[in-house]
């Protein structure tokens, strides 16, 4: 797997307000080498959240996600689903990774979706929601084993 954006085909001119249609087309662009992209759709105010971080402000934000990236071998962002709206939307997407330590550096596929809100015609509140089991736990092997017994046992 490379470090080049996955484009897909979602049309981002089917009537989404401008920051969106930005937000929605940067993610889909946006890649292991390309994260000065972030600037053009996140306010300086922004607060993230996702299940493991909650930071405040984009500078804060931009090493964030540069910290998480550095580790990475690649991670693309296929947008699913968009739920439109003037000042905030649903997002529904899968992120595809890989890290050396994860799945034997394979890469990785996890559904999730963002609840996002504008403030001037940027992201002011990004909050993420996905399953980090699927994510980091049942790629780690030993952990990963147990995980998968758990979730298979909870399931009977």
């Amino acid at each position: 797997m490379d470090n080049s954006a996955t484009h897909q085909s979602l049309d981002t001119q089917g009537g989404y307000p401008g920051w969106l249609n930005n937000f929605v087309e940067v993610y889909q662009q946006l890649s292991t080498d390309n994260l000065d992209l972030l600037e053009r759709i996140y306010h300086s105010d922004v607060l993230f959240e996702d299940p493991m971080h909650k930071v405040h402000g984009y500078q804060n934000l931009n090493q964030y996600f540069a910290a998480l990236y550095s580790n990475l071998s690649a991670c693309t962002f296929r947008i699913n689903e968009v739920i439109p709206g003037d000042e905030q939307a649903a997002i529904y997407w899968q992120m595809q990774f890989a890290h050396p330590k994860l799945n034997g550096g394979d890469p990785v596929s996890v559904d999730g979706h963002s609840h996002i809100k504008q403030a001037q015609g940027k992201v002011i509140y990004h909050r993420d929601y996905l399953d980090v089991g699927a994510m980091l736990y049942e790629h780690i092997p030993v952990v990963g084993r147990i995980i998968k017994a758990i979730k298979q046992r909870a399931g009977q």
